[in-house]
């Protein structure tokens, strides 16, 4: 037993005695600081428009009621639980409890921009920040243009300036209802932004009294909008039209009347009638805007203009004129032999298209086809009775062969004799 080391009782009791109050005073210090196992600090960034409330949201997820605490960007306390340290009252409590610190602020400005820090007091603290963004619509939104008042044809430019935003404004162009392309440019004063659009536009004619919208798109503004009148001047725009006769032929010995009308910007103070390569005829009337002719003949054919002009120019619209001949009667086929009552056909006008002209036509054939059977009837007649007449003299001439060489009378007779009895010899001979 001697060579058995045994421990000492008092040296044994007195360490387990000195381990207790060191194991005592780590579990007090762990019920008094509390731990961040589990908790989540959670928040949002913020965009604002200036002038408007920003809200700040510090929210924990798993809370065991740990402390909240809300800086300013210089990290001085804004609100610590719900108490508000920062003698600033545009900072106002919204909500506070176990799991949320939430803030308004007031009339937000440029200056009030930055980072916020959210801090939970748990072992580790935890620290994260929320991002305040302040967006400034344009102070002003201006077209300006070269010239008030255009002619057609011209190019004039339009300029269209946005003050003082942040961020940069896009400025948008449009004529009417189509969007066009204008040129930008940005221009940075401290924090601010200043944009001028420049748009090139060539006017005509259909440009006058239509607007010209010059449009930003910006987060802080919605339908921020401004526009121009365009003004344009163009030379006139001439039409002639044909009064008399409605949709008809210019026939000889009727009238002739047509309107010259002139549309243009200013409105048109002078406007003449005047004949192309010829003289006005003399019996032409011209009347202001009005030409009258009252009686057409093949003379008057010709290209007849309207001119007219103003501050602009001069323009010009022709009317070619043809005159046709007059509507005609046929007088009724007759001849000298015999008297035959015909039908008389009368060719009518194509323009009359009522009923009575429709059965005159009618008529006219049925006499047409009469009269040509009865001609043909007569010339049929004719030609049997010449035909006859011929055939007959031709017999008595055989008869009185011999007699147109005999001196006189009684030769004849005997040189017919003779003929008739040569005849008959020659006949016998023949057999």
């Amino acid at each position: 037993m001697a060579g058995r080391a045994q421990p000492s009782g008092p040296a044994g009791s007195g360490g387990a005695r000195g381990l207790l109050p060191l194991l005592l005073l780590l579990l007090s210090a762990a019920a008094i600081i509390p731990r961040g196992d589990g908790q989540n600090l959670v928040t949002e960034d913020v965009t604002v428009v200036e002038g408007d409330v920003a809200t700040i949201s510090c929210r924990v997820k798993n809370s065991d009621d740990s402390v909240i605490q809300l800086l300013n960007p210089n990290r001085q306390t804004i609100y610590f639980r719900d108490f508000r340290p920062l003698k600033d009252s545009r900072f106002q409590l919204v909500n506070f409890s176990n799991s949320e610190l939430r803030v308004s602020l007031t009339n937000v400005s440029i200056s009030d921009e930055g980072r916020y820090f959210c801090q939970l007091y748990t072992d580790p603290p935890q620290e994260i920040y929320t991002t305040i963004t302040v967006l400034v619509p344009p102070r002003n939104l201006v077209i300006d243009i070269q010239k008030e008042i255009a002619v057609e044809g011209e190019e004039i430019e339009l300029n269209c300036t946005a003050m003082a935003s942040r961020p940069a404004t896009t400025i948008r162009w449009f004529k009417g209802n189509k969007e066009l392309t204008g040129k930008s440019e940005v221009e940075q004063w401290s924090d601010m932004y200043t944009v001028t659009s420049q748009l090139v536009l060539k006017v005509g004619r259909e440009d006058d009294g239509v607007p010209v919208i010059c449009l930003v798109d910006h987060p802080a503004v919605k339908d921020l909008q401004t526009q121009r009148y365009l003004e344009v001047m163009y030379k006139p725009q001439v039409r002639v039209s044909q009064n008399y006769p409605v949709q008809g032929l210019t026939r000889e010995g009727e009238p002739l009347e047509l309107t010259c009308a002139a549309f243009g910007k200013p409105q048109p103070t002078d406007m003449r009638w005047l004949r192309v390569d010829d003289e006005m005829p003399q019996h032409v009337v011209v009347s202001g805007s009005n030409l009258l002719i009252s009686n057409l003949n093949k003379t008057d054919n010709g290209t007849y203009r309207c001119e007219a002009s103003n501050a602009v120019g001069k323009s010009h619209a022709d009317y070619m004129l043809f005159v046709y001949d007059p509507p005609t009667t046929i007088p009724p086929p007759t001849t000298t032999t015999t008297t035959t009552t015909t039908i008389p056909t009368t060719i009518t006008d194509s323009r009359a298209g009522e009923e009575g002209a429709i059965r005159s036509v009618d008529h006219a054939v049925v006499g047409g086809v009469v009269a040509v059977v009865v001609f043909a009837m007569l010339c049929l007649l004719i030609i049997l009775g010449r035909y006859f007449a011929r055939h007959k003299g031709t017999y008595f001439t055989h008869e009185a062969k011999g007699a147109d060489d005999a001196a006189d009378a009684d030769t004849a007779i005997i040189n017919a004799e003779g003929g008739q009895n040569n005849s008959e010899e020659k006949k016998e001979y023949f057999i």
